[in-house]
């Protein structure tokens, strides 16, 4: 019971948002620690390694869009079959179907892999994208896709031959649904599961003749990792989080950068219109003083002329009286 315990934790560990994987790997093997007799469970729990990106990103298409996997595989059947046929034409049909199928399942990954917190850079794409060819090329690289437990890119050479070693968690256990709630081994290291729900958290689904990971199989697993395996492992983990740690740090330098260099425009800008205000200040205290001015001499020029009629009104008063006296 032990054994398939582990199995279901690592389905949901591996189906989890990238970033949370070492906490609930740390959360399950401290749940596997505190049961009777598990120490050994709980060592290895804490021995699966934490997945590439790339890896991740294919992990959560298994988990969420598993149909998309299983559609890659049969098309890896189907052209299997008409290689070992000699089928030139239908190679060439499959092989178009292939390149839509892998162009239509990169974007689904990436779409799952943002929805789940984490946007795929161009790079990863294309090792997703590799890894995904990998898996029509290789049956074996196939059920590894699809096991949800995947640890790193795949790639098939020239003769469509892919390297399994270390690519899959738990290698040699059958395929299973990835689920996301982790489970707490019971008083005799049985899995308790919630009530009502299968191992994927629903219903129970049995899939015919489920393959094993026969190919990425090399030596049988040890039931307690050795103390270089448990430092490499924590080396893997460290190593990952200094390179999403350096990733953020790019990301921020790069944002720094654009924000000082829009601050110094800004500043810049507003430096120009300070002394454009300025300048405008002292034109408009020139240009009342000057209407001040305007207004003194209009105020003096009316007096002036007011002060002009009356004198010409004396005038032809006088002119008038002057006419009218006889001499």
């Amino acid at each position: 019971m032990g054994e398939q315990w582990l199995t279901d934790v690592a389905a949901r560990l591996y189906a989890l948002p990238f970033d949370d994987f070492i906490a609930a790997r740390t959360a399950a093997a401290k749940d596997a620690a505190a049961g009777k007799g598990q120490r050994s469970l709980a060592a290895d729990v804490r021995a699966l390694p934490k997945p590439s990106v790339a890896a991740w990103t294919v992990n959560m298409l298994a988990a969420r869009q598993p149909e998309t996997l299983r559609q890659l595989a049969r098309l890896g059947q189907s052209m299997r079959s008409a290689q070992s046929s000699f089928e030139a034409l239908e190679l060439r049909r499959l092989g178009r179907e292939r390149r839509q199928l892998l162009a239509s399942a990169v974007q689904a990954a990436r779409a799952v892999a943002e929805q789940q917190g984490r946007k795929i850079s161009d790079a990863i794409a294309a090792e997703v994208e590799a890894t995904l060819r990998a898996a029509t090329a290789d049956e074996g690289a196939a059920a590894a896709v699809q096991s949800g437990r995947l640890l790193r890119g795949l790639s098939a050479d020239g003769v469509d031959v892919v390297d399994l070693s270390g690519a899959v968690a738990l290698p040699g256990t059958e395929l299973t649904a990835p689920a996301l709630p982790v489970p707490a081994p019971g008083p005799s290291g049985e899995s308790v599961r919630p009530r009502g729900s299968a191992r994927t958290g629903t219903t129970t689904r049995e899939e015919p003749e489920q393959p094993r990971l026969r190919a990425v199989r090399q030596e049988p697993r040890r039931s307690t990792p050795s103390a270089l395996e448990r430092a490499r492992a924590a080396l893997k983990d460290a190593e990952d989080a200094a390179r999403a740690a350096a990733g953020d740090a790019r990301k921020y330098e790069e944002e720094l950068a654009s924000t000082s260099a829009l601050a110094t425009e800004l500043s810049e800008t507003v430096r120009e219109l300070r002394e454009q205000l300025a300048q405008r200040e002292q034109e408009l205290k020139a240009a009342r003083k000057w209407r001040d001015m305007a207004a003194a001499r209009s105020q003096q020029s009316a007096r002036a002329a007011e002060k002009a009629r009356r004198t010409a009104d004396l005038a032809r008063e006088r002119v008038l009286r002057l006419g009218n006296t006889p001499d």
